[in-house]
C-alpha cells in the first residue's frame, strides 16, 4: 500500500513498527484513505502528520480538517473545509458495557440499558467528540454528555463539550454498518468553533 501514497518514503519511516500488523495495515489504509479523499477535493500535494496531542493534521493545507479512525477490519476518515471534525467507528461487542461507569454519566448509563449497540455508540460518538476539539485531561462522564435518544440504523445525537470556560452543542451523525459496527461523525462549523 506504501507505494500508491504519495511520498512513500516518509510514511515508511512514520509507519507502526511491523510486529503489529493489524495496525500497521490500519495506519497505512487510513493514510491511503486520506490521500484519496484529498484528491477529489484539491491538486495539493501534502504529508499527513501529527500535532502534540496526536490529532492528524494536512502539512500543506492549513484550511482542510482530517480524522481518522480504526477498528477491527474498518477504517474511517473524514476531510473537511467547513471547521474541525472529528470521527469514530467501533466494533459493537461488550466492552463498552464493561468499561461504561469510566465514561458514561448515570443518565446516560440508564438511557443505554442492556443494548449493547448503545453502550459502543456512546462511546464512538464521546471519542468523536474527544477528536473534534483535541484536548488533553477531558473526563468523558462529565465534559462529553449526550442528549438521551432512540436507536436507530442512523442518526444524528446532540452531544455536549462542557469545560471550565467553554461549554458547546454538536451535532453527531451516526450509522451502524454492517450490523456490526458504529460509525460517528462531527463537523464543527468553523464560524462557531
Amino acid at each position: 500500500m506504501l507505494s500508491i501514497l504519495p511520498h512513500p518514503a516518509y510514511y515508511a519511516g512514520q509507519q507502526p513498527a511491523a510486529r503489529d500488523l493489524t495496525r500497521q495495515a490500519q495506519w497505512l489504509a487510513g493514510r491511503t484513505l486520506t490521500h484519496t479523499l484529498l484528491r477529489e477535493l484539491t491538486p495539493t500535494d501534502t504529508l499527513l502528520v501529527n500535532d502534540s496531542n496526536g490529532r492528524p493534521y494536512l502539512e500543506q493545507l492549513p484550511d482542510f480538517a482530517v480524522s481518522l479512525s480504526h477498528s477491527g477490519e474498518w477504517v474511517a476518515g473524514i476531510v473537511s473545509t467547513q471547521g474541525r471534525v472529528g470521527t469514530d467507528i467501533e466494533l459493537i461487542r461488550p466492552k463498552a458495557q464493561h468499561l461504561a461507569t469510566r465514561f458514561l454519566a448515570e443518565t446516560e448509563q440508564a438511557n443505554a440499558g442492556d443494548d449493547l449497540a448503545k453502550y459502543s455508540l456512546y462511546w464512538s460518538a464521546k471519542e468523536t467528540l474527544y477528536k473534534l476539539h483535541s484536548r488533553r485531561g477531558v473526563v468523558f462522564k462529565e465534559q462529553l454528555l449526550l442528549n438521551p435518544f432512540e436507536l436507530r440504523e442512523a442518526g444524528v445525537l446532540t452531544g455536549h463539550l462542557l469545560l471550565e470556560n467553554f461549554r458547546s452543542e454538536h451535532r453527531i451523525s451516526y450509522q451502524r454498518l454492517a450490523n456490526d459496527y458504529m460509525l460517528t461523525y462531527c463537523v464543527e462549523d468553523a464560524k462557531h468553533g
